[in-house]
């Protein structure tokens, strides 16, 4: 799996950091951070195709 290197605010990773661990819903970064582009891309998707901009 190919890894990438990104910039985050102090704020969003402590946020993020609530959400993670064995109290939290996702067991590492890693994971929290593919299920946040996942659910994004799906949204966008949705949103694409409300507008009549995704092909089928």
């Amino acid at each position: 799996m190919p890894k990438i290197s990104v910039e985050v605010p102090q704020e969003l990773l402590d946020d993020l950091d609530e959400h993670v661990g064995e109290d939290g819903k996702f067991v590492n970064r890693s994971e929290a951070v593919r299920a946040s582009i996942r659910k994004t891309l799906d949204l966008l998707d949705e949103i694409d195709q409300r507008q009549g901009r995704l092909e089928e």
